[in-house]
């Protein structure tokens, strides 16, 4: 007979296939460490017994619509980009020198102030062979890890099932500010928890949800009546956890999502990074987690409009780090962005970019050994199509993310090996 997974023998396959999904408001976990749920306890437990040593977490932001690099690590010394964007170019007079060839946007200057201090890396031309200018496609691409797109299952999904998840811990895997699981963390064997921007914790639905499922299952003999009530326990417990770090958290960065954007997209970034920041610092046993901020498909009038989304990613990051800092957990924690495509180099006449291919990737944190990795892209060489041709491999950056910060046989979860960005310190 094949053993089941998951807590308390739970199949995750049955029950859990789509992660568990509460609500939770702005002022939600953390500040010291929680009482531990029993879920939580087995499962801490396991870790130690199987000797997994590896404290670090990772973030991954991704920056929904298709981010602009060129507008957001400009070729401030390429006459090339002022040919092809004579609106957009306007950017580049205020960028914020890194060397003679690029700049980081003006608004960035949160993160132009953690690159200085040798905490952010900048992989340039990240993409993929034979790349998709649909989101749909590309998006599949990058949370799949396959550029062939036959793969169904997340990089990060698998990575939880086969390294973090031998006992169904909730909280593991984790997506905050959605109410579904991201496709990145989808796993059939994974278990996996969405916190979503309701103001309180709980089912989806309210408390009558529960209710009603106790009512029609209550009792139901064998293992499906088994299965439900280790489900509702798990969920009860994980709920448990979130109020009760809830009732001491006082956040330690400026997080607002008081922010007038030009193009909103239900852009509640900050407060998800601040969820995030609540659930690493409780103790909760959290690995991977995923936010999102939406809205850079920027097709026209996008000199403005990418402007606001650079000044908020700014402000909602330069949070995070702060209340990572102040809670003295800044050290574990690395954050990654990732978007479908870049933008074409050349601006279109409503004042926008259309559908590109590579752009850059941002690492943050202070595990991060600083700089700039790959090529800048050489808008003199453009491909066939008139785009930027992709320099490093996505999963390159994958590879190093998970080899040298979580840890983990990324050869078995990628497939294979990866010439090395090395933007990871080297642990003493």
């Amino acid at each position: 007979m094949k053993e089941l997974g998951g807590t308390n023998g739970l199949s995750r396959r049955d029950f859990l296939r789509n992660g568990l999904v509460f609500g939770v408001g702005a002022q939600a976990l953390a500040s010291g460490y929680a009482a531990v749920p029993d879920v939580f306890a087995r499962a801490v437990l396991s870790a130690k017994s199987a000797q997994v040593q590896n404290d670090k977490v990772l973030v991954m932001i991704q920056l929904g619509g298709g981010n602009d690099g060129l507008q957001t690590v400009i070729p401030i010394g390429s006459s090339q980009y002022r040919d092809f964007r004579p609106q957009l170019s306007a950017a580049a007079a205020k960028a914020q020198p890194i060397n003679k060839d690029i700049g980081l946007h003006e608004n960035l200057k949160g993160l132009k102030k953690l690159y200085d201090e040798g905490k952010v890396a900048i992989v340039q031309g990240v993409g993929y062979p034979k790349p998709s200018f649909s989101h749909f496609d590309s998006i599949r691409v990058w949370e799949t890890a396959d550029p062939d797109r036959r793969q169904q299952d997340g990089w990060l999904g698998a990575a939880i099932a086969k390294n973090y998840d031998s006992l169904g811990h909730p909280l593991v895997g984790c997506a905050c500010g959605t109410t579904s699981v991201p496709g990145m963390l989808r796993d059939l064997q994974a278990t996996l928890t969405v916190v979503d921007d309701a103001k309180t914790f709980g089912f989806q639905g309210g408390q009558n949800v529960e209710n009603v499922m106790g009512t029609l299952y209550k009792s139901t003999p064998g293992i499906y009546g088994a299965l439900f009530d280790t489900a509702m326990t798990t969920a009860r417990d994980t709920v448990a956890q979130l109020r009760t770090s809830a009732a001491k958290y006082t956040p330690k960065g400026n997080y607002s999502d008081k922010v007038n954007l030009v193009y909103s997209s239900k852009n509640q970034l900050a407060a998800a990074l601040q969820l995030a920041a609540e659930l690493i610092v409780t103790g909760t046993g959290v690995k991977v987690l995923h936010v999102t901020l939406g809205g850079f498909d920027t097709h026209y009038t996008e000199l403005n409009r990418h402007d606001s989304l650079m000044n908020y990613l700014d402000a909602a990051i330069s949070a995070f780090q702060d209340d990572l800092s102040g809670y003295g957990m800044a050290d574990r924690v690395m954050i990654a962005t990732w978007s479908e495509f870049g933008r074409r180099p050349k601006e279109n006449a409503s004042g926008g970019t259309d559908h590109g291919t590579a752009s850059p990737v941002f690492l943050i944190g202070e595990g991060v050994k600083g700089g700039v990795y790959g090529e800048t892209p050489n808008l003199a060489k453009l491909d066939q199509g008139g785009n930027l041709s992709y320099s490093v491999d996505f999963r390159a950056v994958y590879q190093e993310i998970l080899t040298s910060h979580l840890a983990v046989d990324a050869k078995e979860l990628l497939g294979q090996s990866f010439d090395r960005v090395p933007f990871v310190k080297t642990q003493a």
